[in-house]
């Protein structure tokens, strides 16, 4: 194991024996689901930047994969959409995490009377080497640990992520990014890379890594304020802003022409027919917002056409739309 990694696994071990509500900084609101309860020690080990679960992405009792356990949060939430045994498998490197997950699920259990905790198969495994069948899994799902990883090892756990998913299959995350230039100093302090703050990448090269390992459709659910890395706390001599996002990247069939990315932009047609057709399976309704991926909105902004305007990217999208 890398050196870095090493120190990730001793954080996270220190915060399995020992709670650290502040570790991570999320904005997400516990979810409120009819008859879920969610045990406070498990809200004070919920160890990530925004949430994974969305329930668009869990109908139909989906089987699911859930890396980097935390205190067993989303393991219960997911657990709430497929309550069959062994519907989801938690995996997770460090053995503390693990035994902390299982003894979070026993008091899960004695607030939630349709849970059992055989609903979460545990295991351990690392997220470079997952512990799972090639095509197995429906939704996969990791929240702040792809931000750790350095590059060739984030490459290797996409891949790995993209080999259990089923086709269509979709791989759910949340993760800090940063579009302010961050210099080698923190760059390679192992520890701030364990706390998720050193190895946030710029939300394009994010994207990137996501299509470069095959994912034909990239969703941007969310974008919002995270933590500040300021001069008088830390080895940099301005501000740096750092955001989390939620994406989905879905193991669609790369297009031709590239893959859809949804940034969150509509079209909206307002000229005097009834609609326009593109003749590429995008039809605009008059004065009706349709979301559209960013290679759907260049090629609508190629046609130099004045009666359609194409909306900034919002980097919230929601589903629908133009593929």
């Amino acid at each position: 194991m890398s050196r870095y990694l090493d120190t990730t696994h001793d954080v996270y071990k220190e915060a399995a024996l020992t709670p650290d509500v502040g570790l991570c900084c999320t904005t997400n609101p516990i979810w409120e689901l009819p008859g879920l309860k969610i045990p406070k020690i498990m809200q004070e080990m919920n160890y990530g930047c925004g949430s994974t679960v969305h329930a668009r992405d869990l109908t139909n009792n989906p089987k699911m994969l859930y890396v980097g356990v935390g205190g067993g949060m989303e393991l219960l939430q997911f657990s709430y959409f497929n309550r069959q045994k062994g519907g989801v498998i938690g995996v997770d490197v460090v053995n503390e995490m693990l035994e902390a997950s299982k003894k979070n699920f026993i008091e899960a259990e004695k607030q939630n009377d349709w849970f059992k905790s055989e609903f979460v198969e545990l295991k351990k495994g690392d997220a470079l080497n997952l512990p799972v069948e090639d095509n197995s899994i429906d939704v996969a799902a990791q929240n702040c640990l792809f931000n750790i990883f350095k590059a060739e090892d984030l490459k290797k756990a996409i891949a790995e992520m993209y080999r259990v998913l089923k086709p269509h299959g979709r791989l759910v995350m949340s993760d800090p990014t940063c579009e302010h230039p961050m210099n080698d100093n923190l760059r390679n302090d192992d520890r701030l890379r364990a706390l998720c703050l050193s190895g946030s990448l710029p939300i394009a090269e994010y994207i990137k890594m996501l299509t470069d390992a095959g994912f034909g459709t990239i969703e941007i659910r969310a974008r919002k304020p995270y933590r500040i890395l300021s001069p008088n706390h830390y080895d940099t001599d301005e501000l740096i802003y750092i955001e989390s996002i939620e994406v989905a990247a879905i193991k669609d069939p790369m297009p031709d022409d590239g893959p859809c990315i949804f940034t969150g932009k509509a079209a909206i047609y307002y000229g005097d027919e009834e609609f326009v057709d593109d003749k590429k399976g995008h039809i605009l309704l008059k004065n009706q917002p349709l979301a559209i991926c960013d290679k759907t909105a260049k090629a609508l902004t190629d046609l130099s056409r004045n009666d359609i305007f194409i909306s900034e990217s919002t980097y919230h999208y929601d589903g629908g739309g133009c593929c």
